[in-house]
């Protein structure tokens, strides 16, 4: 009896032990999985739900409607209802509901990595290539950045800057509308407001 009410007490503190270091590794899996998590991934998580993007010139309730490598494409949630593109570098910070910031870091889509480990195609597109794309189809834009707005049609890109033709968003660019050309450094632009 006595060798029974042993074997009863070893084999109950195995079984602690065990699940002790189960819940050790589980946790580790979680810090490596959060260490490896960046901002793109939670505002992709953030899917279709408000946040609220915190920037150098204000701040601004948008839905994400896409995220690439160091942009994000956002929708306003208020009136005047605009979309626009907003790189990543820009972003001072991100709230979010409670709820929303704790659901991306227990699991979901994430938890595996992101899916497929494969990038989609717009998870590789840069910045400097949404910008160009501007300019190819000549959209009239608002660009904000730590001085101010200025509003035109995006004439080039280059590796680090782009050149705006500043001219009334009524006019089309046309050399007598526009009233200066502006060399604008990427990392000044804080935000790309499409009209």
């Amino acid at each position: 009896m006595r060798w029974d009410s042993l074997f009863d007490d070893l084999e109950s503190q195995l079984e602690r032990e065990l699940t002790a270091e189960e819940l050790d590794l589980e946790r580790e899996d979680e810090r490596l999985r959060l260490a490896r998590l960046g901002m793109r991934d939670r505002l992709l998580a953030a899917g279709g739900n408000a946040v609220v993007l915190h920037l150098g010139v204000g701040h601004h309730r948008v839905r994400i409607a896409d995220v690439g490598r160091d942009w994000a494409a956002v929708d306003a949630e208020g009136p005047p209802a605009w979309s626009g593109i907003v790189p990543l570098g820009s972003v001072d910070s991100v709230g979010m509901p409670a709820v929303l910031a704790r659901s991306t870091l227990g699991g979901g889509p994430l938890a595996d990595g992101g899916g497929s480990g494969q990038p989609s195609l717009t998870e590789r597109l840069g910045l400097g290539f949404v910008l160009r794309d501007l300019a190819r189809r000549r959209r009239f834009v608002r660009i904000e950045t730590a001085s101010g707005m200025l509003a035109g049609t995006i004439d080039r890109v280059g590796r680090d800057h782009l050149d705006l033709a500043v001219h009334p968003p009524d006019a089309p660019r046309r050399e007598s509308a526009v009233s200066e050309v502006r060399l604008i450094p990427l990392e000044q632009v804080q935000l790309v407001r499409l009209a």
